[in-house]
């Protein structure tokens, strides 16, 4: 379908390094080899990886075949900004075109923050600001535009209070639209659709109410064509799959229609991709959803 293509291509992040999944290096590389010949691979964008186990990935994926093209990184920055920026330009300048790391990461919640990580950083390379969602992000999105980079959302976790409400993602996504910022999301987006689910693998396990992908970033898309934020926040809480319907030229929810232009170009400027410690959940789930 291209509009299901427009709106998901390369737009799952693999971290499965992180939880709920924490596999070990070699796992999580050997995952990543597998899935970008996968015929989902479509929907494949990054390696997630800290800066501070760049060494742990050079080691496990010097034992991979490379495939096509290099392996393109997004990395997570510690607390030691300048350190890791260098190590990071020393890290692209060893592998040879093997892989390359276009993307970083990392928790800003002030704006002197962002300022400096943005001057540190230098415009190289994509850089996203992890904003929290508790409060306005007004001033912090505010200066994430005059910073020239991006911004990230948090919209779930490992026990139930991680998952922030409608009402706070509805409120940044707004944000980001009207100040002119891009995001990514990163956390409890597994799923196609929101419902409650193990927040965790262990059996047994707790459960929360989290989002589904395809509500938030069907939501992003919605608002950038003039959707309200009450209905943003129905969207993100919408749990009836046979409530969308997926054409080759649009995707529609509850009377409003999106193009698969515009979700290219919702994709390519304002809802860029999220963050999922699985590959596997959102690939195959989406085929129960859409039937594709």
């Amino acid at each position: 379908m291209t509009a299901l293509r427009a709106l998901l291509e390369g737009i799952v992040d693999y971290a499965g390094l992180f939880p709920p999944a924490a596999l070990d290096m070699p796992s999580a590389v050997r995952n990543y080899a597998l899935y970008r010949s996968d015929p989902a691979s479509w929907m494949l964008g990054r390696f997630v990886v800290p800066v501070a186990r760049l060494d742990e990935f050079s080691a496990a994926r010097a034992s991979i075949e490379n495939g096509t093209g290099p392996w393109r990184l997004s990395a997570l920055l510690g607390s030691a900004l300048a350190s890791d920026v260098e190590r990071v330009r020393g890290f692209n300048q060893s592998q040879g075109g093997k892989a390359v790391i276009d993307s970083l990461e990392g928790k800003l919640t002030t704006p002197a923050e962002i300022e400096h990580a943005a001057r540190a950083v230098g415009g190289e390379l994509e850089l996203f600001a992890e904003l929290p969602l508790d409060a306005d992000p007004t001033p912090l999105v505010a200066a994430v535009k005059h910073s020239g980079i991006k911004a990230k959302m948090r919209t779930g976790g490992v026990v139930a209070s991680a998952v922030p409400s409608a009402e706070s993602v509805v409120r940044f996504m707004r944000t980001c639209l009207d100040v002119g910022v891009a995001f990514k999301a990163t956390a409890g987006l597994h799923h196609p659709l929101r419902a409650v689910y193990r927040l965790t693998y262990d059996a047994g396990g707790p459960t929360g109410l989290m989002f589904g992908y395809l509500n938030v970033f069907l939501a992003a898309a919605f608002l950038a064509h003039g959707m309200s934020g009450a209905d943003a926040a129905r969207l993100l809480d919408e749990r009836n799959a046979s409530a969308f319907t997926f054409d080759d030229d649009r995707i529609s929810w509850s009377g409003f229609v999106v193009s698969a232009s515009q979700l290219r170009q919702v994709r390519e400027q304002v809802a860029v991709a999220f963050g999922s410690c699985s590959f596997r959940e959102p690939v195959d789930e989406l085929r129960l959803v859409t039937s594709v």
